[in-house]
């Protein structure tokens, strides 16, 4: 549908009339460039409100119709960045690159800028980018619109803008479902579950933003431990004993939970890591590994369509023999399997683009249904070491490579010869 026709300039004779959802987003769109027009002040935030108010109440098809508008018609004029483009090319002056700069950004991010002049419009901008992305996993192409509410989501959210609280049994009871609501990685059974997460020999951290004081951007937990952990359900059991965290001398981050849909994309896990590393360093000196025990989530998909695990049965009994198979094969698969130049492993891209050290893989280290149908129970030990962080960083951003221990080396080494070993 055309925004010509949204607005009403272009209806036919005899056209039957607009439906009633298909009235509001014309008067949404009609607001929206009313808006753009706009100088700020008292006025812009009015139109803001009712702009946003309108969004939220249109049905799902409305929405998506509105949103496609968003991107296709709310776009650079091609003509003006082509002369514009042709005019810098020829004088690279201050004026024609400033004049460049300004045709080339697509109208919608100013008028995301002035939408936030409304109350809770960064609530509203995040909740409109959460739908633009789902309407992407549906199959719309709307990565344009996406794009250009992550560039302003990001410099929204950046470090500077946001705060590190460490979340215990005495926060707000609001707070603490939320981390039942939101945590994605090892669900929360309940209260007992919740709180023996919380417990002395715990450490629960999380971002805030102003403008969502009372949401979790994104939080992490974390288990104090004597010695480096190989299995995460001792870490799970509710009934487990509470350590003396003093004697603790490794600290494992074993679940990070991104708790906003949409602020997927924004860099928030690789600056808590780091930060919750420095306040556990200051906090519990005798701490000196630092750690997580993360999840394989794409092992078993990998093995399964690869070829290069033909005669493994993996629904069979988790055997020392199938430990001797599987070990050398998921090694391969985090070290050589790439996409491009990264690793296939979300998970292992997250890490290793951080400045981690892939240390160890785990046998049976989570054996709950979901552990076994992803990767066959195995987990990965990733090591953030301070001092190597920015050499194993720049490793990996500029060649691609996969800096892990000798042990996974050997293991990915041998995968072949383990697997078709008689």
């Amino acid at each position: 549908m055309g925004l010509a026709r949204i607005l009403g300039l272009a209806a036919r004779p005899g056209a039957a009339a607009l439906s009633g959802s298909e009235r509001w987003t014309r008067k949404l769109v009609s607001l929206c460039q009313t808006l753009l027009s706009e100088r700020g002040g008292v006025a812009g935030a009015h139109l803001a409100t009712e702009a946003l108010e309108i969004y939220q109440a249109l049905n799902p098809p409305a929405r998506r119709a509105f949103l496609e508008i968003l991107n296709r018609d709310f776009s650079p004029n091609p003509e003006e960045v082509g002369n514009a483009a042709d005019a810098y090319r020829k004088d690279p002056s201050s004026d024609n690159l400033l004049y460049l700069q300004r045709v080339v950004e697509p109208p919608r991010q100013e008028l995301f800028r002035r939408l936030n002049l409304a109350p809770q419009g960064t609530r509203a901008l995040v909740q409109m980018r959460s739908q633009v992305l789902r309407e992407m996993d549906d199959g719309a192409g709307l990565e344009t619109l996406a794009a250009d509410l992550g560039h302003l989501l990001t410099s929204w959210f950046n470090r500077g803008f946001l705060t590190l609280q460490r979340i215990d049994w005495r926060s707000s009871a609001a707070l603490l479902q939320k981390l039942i609501d939101y945590e994605a990685v090892h669900q929360i059974q309940g209260w007992d579950d919740l709180r023996r997460r919380l417990e002395d020999d715990r450490r629960c951290y999380a971002f805030f933003h102003s403008a969502l004081p009372d949401e979790p951007l994104i939080f992490i937990e974390v288990a104090l431990t004597r010695g480096m952990s190989d299995r995460v359900q001792p870490l799970l059991d509710p009934a487990s004993a509470v350590s003396d965290p003093q004697a603790a001398d490794s600290a494992i981050f074993y679940s990070i939970t991104n708790c906003q849909e949409g602020l997927r994309g924004v860099p928030f896990g690789s600056l808590l890591i780091k930060q919750v590393v420095e306040d556990l360093k200051n906090n519990l000196p005798r701490i000196h590994t630092f750690a997580t025990l993360s999840p394989i989530p794409g092992f078993r998909k990998w093995l399964a369509g690869s070829g290069i695990g033909s005669g493994i049965n993996l629904d069979g009994k988790l055997d020392a023999e199938m430990k001797r198979r599987l070990i050398p094969l998921c090694a391969h698969y985090l070290v050589h399997e790439k996409r491009r130049s990264e690793p296939l492993d979300a998970v292992a891209r997250f890490h290793l683009k951080n400045g981690a050290r892939l240390d160890r893989i785990n046998w049976l280290a989570d054996t709950s249904p979901a552990g076994i149908r992803q990767s066959a129970g195995l987990m990965a030990n990733y090591v953030y070491d301070v001092a190597a962080l920015e050499r194993n960083h720049e490793l990996y951003v500029r060649s691609g490579q996969v800096v892990c221990s000798r042990r996974v080396q050997a293991q990915a080494k041998h995968a072949k010869q383990a697997n078709h070993a008689d």
